[in-house]
């Protein structure tokens, strides 16, 4: 008689354990993939003091994108820190747009000809998953006529939004400051 009740008793709490739990326990979750830039594009060449714009395109399944990271290698003198472009709400889930960055820095005063520079972007979600990384190669050349360029798809469409500005303040290798860039600044 004890063993029945025993056994009464745990299939009670067995069953009550069953019921309470939520249906799809057995179901393992969907992992979150995280943001991915989708298209990019930027310009490869300009003169020093040019407003660089670079377009992006990126998808989070989750709508959780957050912000934008700009990191800056600049030849001679090193990385930069990370610039952060934080994304407004309506364009957590997806957006099409610009980054702008005013190549200018008063604190270089020049940059040489030919000086490269190499800007890497990506996107990270709130819980701090980082998308696929673009990388843009960059050169301050002075050449002739102006800065035109068409955009190719899908930023040809028009309806494009600037998400923010790069603000990072390049310094030539020659100058004190410039050592692997422990003078940038925000």
């Amino acid at each position: 008689m004890k063993t029945k009740r025993i056994l009464w008793l745990l299939s009670i709490v067995l069953g009550v354990l069953l019921l309470g739990a939520p249906q799809d326990w057995a179901q393992a979750k969907p992992e979150s993939r995280g943001p991915i830039i989708t298209h990019a594009f930027a310009v490869e060449k300009a003169k020093y003091g040019y407003i660089w714009k670079i377009y992006l395109e990126a998808e989070d399944s989750d709508g959780q994108m957050l912000r934008i990271a700009s990191v800056v290698d600049e030849a001679g003198t090193g990385r930069y820190p990370t610039d952060w472009v934080y994304l407004k709400p309506q364009y957590r889930n997806h957006f099409k747009g610009y980054l702008q960055w005013n190549t200018f820095s008063t604190k270089a005063g020049y940059m040489q000809e030919w000086t490269p520079i190499i800007l890497k972007v990506s996107v990270f979600d709130k819980s701090g998953n980082e998308s696929n990384e673009v990388v843009f190669p960059f050169t301050f050349e002075l050449t002739p006529g102006q800065y035109q360029y068409k955009l190719p798809p899908p930023f040809d469409q028009g309806d494009l939004v600037k998400l923010g500005n790069i603000m990072i303040d390049l310094f030539p290798s020659d100058m004190p400051g410039g050592n692997g860039g422990s003078g940038a600044t925000h």
